[in-house]
């Protein structure tokens, strides 16, 4: 059986479309992609957003403006200038304890 010219046609075209097939698929791929990744970053430009409001909530929050009248409301009270021991943390290259001043 020989193959005619309009087999050849037929086949012909049928591997364009084939091929056209495969390059829309690539690109709706894509373009979902594209779609994907503006939604990330329009989420992580919000999560920022609302993380440096977080940050800047507790940034105030501890601010000494906030926490003394918190403190004096508890019925605590700032120490005096003799009652404040300042206790040396050790150096993080050396493992050895070093003694603590004592206070005078």
């Amino acid at each position: 059986m020989a193959v005619r010219g309009r087999h050849w046609i037929a086949f012909w075209l049928v591997a364009l479309l084939a091929a056209l097939w495969v390059v829309i698929a690539r690109q709706t791929a894509a373009l979902n992609a594209a779609r994907a990744l503006t939604d990330l970053r329009e989420e992580r430009a919000a999560l920022e957003g609302r993380r440096a409001d977080l940050d800047r909530r507790v940034r105030s929050a501890q601010s000494r403006s906030v926490l003394v009248p918190r403190a004096q409301r508890q019925g605590l009270r700032l120490p005096a200038d003799t009652e404040i021991i300042l206790i040396p943390a050790p150096a993080e290259s050396s493992r050895s304890p070093q003694p603590a001043e004592r206070p005078r």
